[in-house]
C-alpha cells in the first residue's frame, strides 16, 4: 500500500470513499427516524430544515430524506458489491480455463461470449427481474450473471501469457492437474487485473442496479436505494428539489471516487502482458 502514498489523487479518493461509506454507515443512528418512518406530526415534503431534525427535508409522505438517502446507500452499495464479486467469481473462472485450455474449448467458450454480447444487457437483466420477481437476491445474481464479460475477456487473455511462463511449465512437468495449476498458479497471479477491474466493475454496477431501481424495477418499498429515491426526487423536482439533490449527490459522489480510483488502480498495476510475473 505504499504507492498510496505517491499517488495524491488516489489517497484523496480513497479518504474520501472511506469517509463516505462510514456516513452512510453510521449516519442514521444519529437520526430519530426510522428509514420506514413517517412524521404525522410535521409536514410532507418539507424543505431542510434543523426544527424536528429533518435535515434534508421529508418526501412526499412525510419520511426524513436523511435517513432514507443513507439507507438507500447501503442497498446500493450492497447490491454493487455482491453483484461485483458474482461477476467476478464467474469471469475470473471462466477466463482463466479458457485461456490456460485453449484449442476448440477456448474458441467454443469465447464465442459463447460473443453471443452473449450481442444481446441487449439491459433488456436481459429486466427479463429476468420479470420472470423470477423483484427480490433483492435476484438482483444481486442478475445483474452479475450478465456483467462478467469484460472480466471474463480480460483475464482470458492474460491467462494466454501466463500459461507460457516457467512456472506453469514447472507446475506441468511436477504432476499438478489442470484445475490445481489453474487456481494455485493462474488465479493468483491476475490478483492485480482482477482488483483494478473489480474498481472499474463497482461503480457500473451501482449505476446499473440504480437505473433498474428508477425504472421502478429494482427494490420495493419500504426499503430504498438510490435509484429509486432519485426517481422519487425526479418527480417531485419542481416542488420540492431537496428531494432530488441529497440522492443525487451521494450517488454522483460514490461513482466518481470509485472511477477515480479504478482508474488510478488501473494505470498503477497496467503492465504489458509479456512483463515478469512472480
Amino acid at each position: 500500500m505504499n504507492f498510496l502514498r505517491h499517488d495524491r489523487a488516489l489517497s484523496i479518493a480513497v479518504v474520501l470513499l472511506a469517509v463516505l461509506l462510514v456516513f452512510v454507515v453510521v449516519g442514521p443512528w444519529f437520526s430519530p427516524y426510522a428509514c420506514d418512518e413517517i412524521d404525522f406530526a410535521g409536514d410532507w415534503s418539507a424543505p431542510p430544515t434543523l426544527a424536528g431534525a429533518h435535515w434534508f427535508g421529508t418526501d412526499s409522505l412525510g419520511r426524513d430524506l436523511f435517513v432514507r438517502g443513507l439507507c438507500g446507500g447501503r442497498l446500493s452499495l450492497l447490491v454493487g458489491l455482491a453483484s461485483t464479486l458474482v461477476s467476478l467469481l464467474i469471469g475470473v473462472l471462466y477466463g482463466a480455463v479458457a485461456g490456460y485450455v485453449g484449442g476448440r474449448l477456448d474458441t467454443l467458450m469465447m464465442r459463447g461470449v460473443d453471443v452473449l454480447y450481442a444481446l441487449p444487457f439491459m433488456f436481459f437483466v429486466i427479463v429476468l427481474m420479470v420472470l423470477f420477481g423483484r427480490h433483492l437476491l435476484l438482483m444481486f445474481v442478475a445483474i452479475g450473471a450478465v456483467n462478467w464479460l469484460d472480466m471474463a475477456r480480460v483475464v482470458r487473455g492474460q491467462t494466454l501469457a501466463l500459461r507460457r511462463r516457467d512456472f506453469v511449465a514447472a507446475a506441468q512437468l511436477s504432476g499438478l492437474r489442470d484445475r490445481d495449476i489453474i487456481l494455485r498458479h493462474i488465479v493468483p497471479n491476475l490478483a492485480s487485473t482482477v482488483v483494478v477491474y473489480a474498481a472499474l466493475t463497482l461503480p457500473q454496477v451501482i449505476l446499473i442496479e440504480s437505473f433498474l431501481s428508477f425504472l421502478g424495477l429494482g427494490v420495493q418499498e419500504p426499503a430504498t436505494s438510490w435509484g429509486a429515491l432519485v426517481n422519487d426526487g425526479a418527480r417531485e423536482m419542481e416542488t420540492a428539489p431537496w428531494s432530488l439533490l441529497f440522492p443525487a449527490t451521494l450517488l454522483t459522489a460514490t461513482l466518481l471516487l470509485l472511477n477515480v480510483i479504478g482508474e488510478r488502480l488501473r494505470l498503477r498495476f497496467a503492465r504489458p502482458a509479456t512483463s515478469e510475473v512472480r
